[in-house]
């Protein structure tokens, strides 16, 4: 007998705020089937304000309300069996931050969980890379946010090494992050992928995926180094204005991607890795997988 079962994940990130209704197919002696149901991005750049200012402004304390009651509606009529919202870099370091969740408790009945970048990672990496990766080869994952980068390394299908790092696209347009830091992430990528050969990177966030589709690659063929060092530099040679009319960018993404790639290409360079995937997957992805996992308790 096949039972279908669907469940909501919604991502509070720094660059902007995500619904993912994604169904669960289970039938007697086989795997669960995970297939995304519906997914909705609304570009509430909460890190904008904390990064600059410690605090989530008022005016996008009410677009975040409003979007946590449409939320709150599609996954009801989804018939949504349960939920999950994470709220990541940007509101665990905004100084009203508990204030926010309080108030979107009150005003759209739906709890938020602010959680930190080991547990951002530790949801992340349930999303089942085995069916995407080889099992024998080794992966150095990176998944770019708004305000923080997680990198988690995998050998022959085991995670033997995770970090968060507050690396994230809009701290980098603000001008928020040190050389230092830089230095720091340089440093754990070299010493947590030295002893790995032919490693690749699996890139994950809105950025690469944006990347990966306008390159007309075949799903599953990875992108090079050599091509997404040449896209960098057209980015950066096309002005805001023209990446969104040029290579018809979202408004919000035309910004953001300058900075996003930079970090892909510099872990790619500190690994050695040649190849990039881009499976699409990510925080959300790790929620559903979380939420299946506890009804089986």
């Amino acid at each position: 007998m096949i039972t279908i079962e669907k469940f909501g994940a919604i991502d509070i990130g720094s660059n902007a705020v995500r619904l993912l209704i994604g169904s669960v197919t289970t039938l007697d002696g086989e795997q669960p089937r995970f297939k995304k149901t519906s997914l909705i991005r609304v570009p509430i750049r909460l890190g904008a304000d904390v990064f600059l200012r410690n605090e989530v402004s008022e005016e996008n304390v009410l677009r975040l309300v409003d979007a946590m009651k449409s939320y709150k509606l599609l996954m009801r009529i989804h018939k949504v069996k349960s939920y999950r919202a994470c709220a990541t870099s940007a509101m665990r370091g905004a100084n009203n931050g508990i204030e926010v969740v309080d108030r979107v408790q009150r005003e759209a009945d739906i709890q938020i969980d602010i959680i930190d970048g080991k547990d951002e990672a530790s949801i992340i990496s349930m999303t089942d890379l085995a069916e995407l990766t080889d099992q024998e080869k080794s992966y150095l994952y990176v998944d770019v946010g708004g305000g923080s980068t997680e990198f988690t390394v995998y050998d022959h299908g085991d995670r033997v090494a995770s970090r968060s790092f507050d690396l994230g696209t809009v701290r980098l347009l603000n001008d928020l992050v040190t050389n230092d830091l830089w230095k720091e992430v340089e440093f754990w990528i070299k010493e947590q992928t030295k002893d790995f050969d032919n490693i690749s990177l699996i890139g994950s966030g809105g950025n690469i995926n944006n990347i990966f589709k306008n390159s007309a690659v075949d799903k599953g063929t990875p992108l090079t180094y050599m091509y997404l060092s040449s896209y960098y530099q057209l980015l950066k040679s096309l002005t805001y204005e023209e990446r969104i009319w040029e290579l018809n960018m979202n408004s919000d993404r035309a910004d953001v991607v300058v900075p996003a790639t930079k970090i892909f290409l510099s872990a790619m360079k500190w690994s050695n890795a040649q190849n990039i995937y881009v499976p699409k997957i990510g925080l959300a992805d790790g929620i559903i997988k979380f939420l299946y996992s506890e009804t089986l308790k």
